[in-house]
């Protein structure tokens, strides 16, 4: 039976939702499998809630809609948690990821998600700032994706990563989110 997983990303304009989506997409597709990636946005300006929408398969995917019932939900500011219902229409199984200091136990709680949902919990911003110097936690957001899911192999990510950051940057910025990557991977918690 194909595999689709169904990916949505909520975070805030400016924190590199958009280019997550679609550089774990291209992850896929270099790993030979099918893949969407679309953004949806708001008010088009820095901070406004957005929503973007990853979508992997094992053969051609045939929908071309937003995601209503997806897999995984990937959340790099745990402000919107007050904002937006990020669970709503998460499947039994699913699992949701949050950029936050707070323990994975603590966040499923008070999410209200009971044992069907897996919650995973990184400090992605912290490891970005720690690591980058630069509060943009999608590259390390993306290794505690790669880690809880399974979805995409962590090191294509990092070539992928790798041959997209080679066009503006230089080979420091590049380790330096290897190192988010790598940390972010071995930082999460899950329950």
């Amino acid at each position: 039976m194909p595999k689709l997983t169904e990916i949505r990303w909520h975070a805030r304009a400016g924190q590199g939702a958009v280019t997550a989506a679609k550089v774990v997409a291209e992850t896929a597709l270099q790993a030979g499998q099918y893949m969407q990636a679309m953004p949806e946005y708001g008010p088009e300006r820095m901070g406004a809630p957005i929503k973007a929408f990853t979508r992997i398969s094992d053969e051609p995917i045939e929908i071309h809609n937003n995601i209503e019932f997806p897999d995984v939900v990937i959340v790099l500011d745990e402000s919107l948690l007050d904002v937006v219902d990020v669970t709503e229409g998460i499947k039994d199984g699913g699992v949701v990821i949050i950029n936050t200091c707070s323990p994975a136990k603590a966040v499923k709680e008070a999410l209200g998600l009971d044992d069907s949902v897996r919650v995973a919990c990184v400090d992605a911003s912290g490891i970005a700032l720690d690591t980058i110097k630069r509060d943009i936690p999608n590259t390390p957001i993306v290794g505690a994706f790669t880690k809880v899911t399974g979805v995409v192999d962590v090191e294509v990510f990092k070539g992928l990563l790798a041959k997209n950051l080679s066009k503006k940057f230089g080979q420091e910025m590049i380790d330096a989110n290897f190192t988010a990557v790598d940390r972010a991977y071995k930082e999460v918690t899950v329950a």
